[in-house]
């Protein structure tokens, strides 16, 4: 792997360790390619061909994933949930959570059991696909 290669690969990760960190607040493409220190353009297309998805998706995939658990282990309403990990509105939230997880928040919550699997196992038995 070339030193080039490499510099960029860590750039990417930069961006998407922020985006893990801090995936409820409002990230936009420029905010995250000013921490991978490169243009707004070339980061969207660097971050899909690294990542296999767009750093918009993969942050509605991060966004969907902590809505799972919160789901599965507390009794929080819905549109609580909704807010805390980001979403601006409730059919936004609805809409991605189904498209991702391919059911509503709500049918999900039902169908879903809290078991006493420790956490890292059932992140990677239930992660969503993109």
């Amino acid at each position: 792997m070339s030193r080039t290669v490499e510099e960029t690969n860590r750039r990417m990760l930069r961006a998407r360790d922020a985006m893990d960190r801090a995936y409820a607040q409002p990230l936009d493409v420029p905010a995250l390619a000013r921490i991978a220190h490169v243009s707004p353009a070339h980061f969207a297309r660097t971050f899909r061909a690294t990542f296999g998805e767009t750093p918009h998706r993969y942050l509605q995939r991060r966004r969907v994933e902590r809505a799972m658990f919160l789901l599965r282990e507390s009794d929080r309403s819905v549109t609580d949930i909704c807010y805390e990990i980001g979403f601006g509105s409730t059919g936004t939230f609805s809409r991605t959570f189904s498209d991702i997880v391919g059911r509503s928040p709500r049918t999900y919550r039902k169908e879903a059991v809290s078991t006493g699997v420790p956490t890292c196992f059932t992140k990677a038995w239930t992660r969503p696909s993109t």
